[in-house]
């Protein structure tokens, strides 16, 4: 059994970054540098160290992600629970704010109109806001495959997409669509992910501001 550490509450994330590190080197896992914040955030929130070896960045993406934020650009989420997660002040003091149109009344009532599910009518309204926009989708792999969509039908661009679904069904699928597109990303691969960790990689940017 492991002893009981005591650790002053103001100490213990500085505490479980060092865990992480020093765990990370005992295994001979040497990050990116620059993708050190964001992945070893992930792993904090997780603590899962898989994603030490899953997480895929596209080329520049973290200062892709940092410019954008800088200049104002707002986070759309699948879930009302990653946007919670999120920290809207800091992201705020940029100009920015966080969105999730999911639970949206009207959201819902055309979704089941129109047969197809609240992620696809939440990534059409999204693509409507007349800003950048960084997609932060934790839970629903449709919302990918409606971006993705968009995008082949030539009317909306995302400015940088945050794929991070878990699960089973067309969660892998819809992950690599963006894994072989042009479009800025963070993404774990695999079926793992989730709204804390869609959450977690937005404040990983936001904080390494």
């Amino acid at each position: 059994m492991d002893a009981i550490e005591y650790v002053l509450p103001t100490e213990i994330e500085k505490r479980s970054f060092e865990i992480i590190g020093q765990e990370l080197s005992e295994m001979g896992i040497v990050l990116d540098p620059i993708q050190e914040p964001i992945t070893k955030r992930v792993i904090h929130t997780s603590a899962d160290f898989d994603y030490a070896s899953t997480m895929r960045y596209s080329k520049d993406a973290i200062e892709i992600a940092h410019n954008l934020i800088r200049n104002g650009a707002d986070i759309v989420t699948d879930t009302n629970m990653a946007k919670a997660g999120i920290n809207k002040k800091k992201l705020e003091s940029f100009g920015g704010q966080v969105h999730c149109f999911m639970a949206d009344e009207d959201v819902a009532a055309e979704a089941k109109a129109r047969q197809v599910t609240r992620a696809t009518v939440s990534m059409e309204r999204a693509a409507k806001l007349n800003k950048p926009v960084i997609f932060a989708i934790g839970n629903a792999p449709t919302a990918l495959i409606s971006l993705y969509e968009l995008m082949e039908a030539g009317t909306f661009t995302p400015e940088f997409v945050i794929g991070v679904p878990v699960g089973f069904v067309n969660v892998v699928p819809a992950k690599e669509l963006f894994l072989n597109s042009k479009i800025p990303y963070i993404i774990n691969e695999g079926r793992k992910g989730g709204s804390n960790i869609a959450a977690a990689i937005c404040n990983a940017l936001i904080y390494s501001l």
